[in-house]
């Protein structure tokens, strides 16, 4: 059973960690450089292609945790019936589970080195 207190302490650390950071605006910038407010709101809202690239793999990731989600549900569903056929399945689902975690895993690694081959290429090429 969950600790009410974690979940009140939770929340008032979510409440902190927000009010950090403001909502984000919109801003019109004029520049002397040349660059065209297209140009200065993409640096600013960064790649679309990267965003749906990252996007992407988070969502990959999501699908794959609510596999794992189901899964687990089955399998302690199986452990409590105690029933012989039911426990063999479980043999199945859990290997099913470990690929799985094996999957997020190199997910997680990708996106990873996605974020920071564009972080490099970002400090390397700071106008793009």
């Amino acid at each position: 059973m969950e600790d009410p207190s974690n979940h009140r302490r939770s929340k008032k650390h979510h409440r902190r960690h927000n009010s950090r950071h403001p909502a984000a605006t919109n801003t019109t910038v004029s520049t002397t450089t040349g660059e065209s407010d297209v140009e200065v709101e993409e640096a600013e809202d960064g790649d679309p292609e990267v965003w749906a690239t990252l996007n992407k793999g988070f969502r990959q990731v999501q699908s794959v945790l609510d596999r794992n989600r189901q899964l687990i549900q089955q399998v302690n569903e199986n452990q409590q019936s105690r029933m012989h056929d039911n426990m063999v399945k479980n043999v199945s689902l859990i290997q099913e589970l470990n690929g799985n975690i094996s999957k997020v895993v190199s997910l997680y690694s990708d996106l990873n080195s996605n974020f920071t081959n564009v972080c490099q290429h970002r400090s390397k090429n700071p106008s793009k």
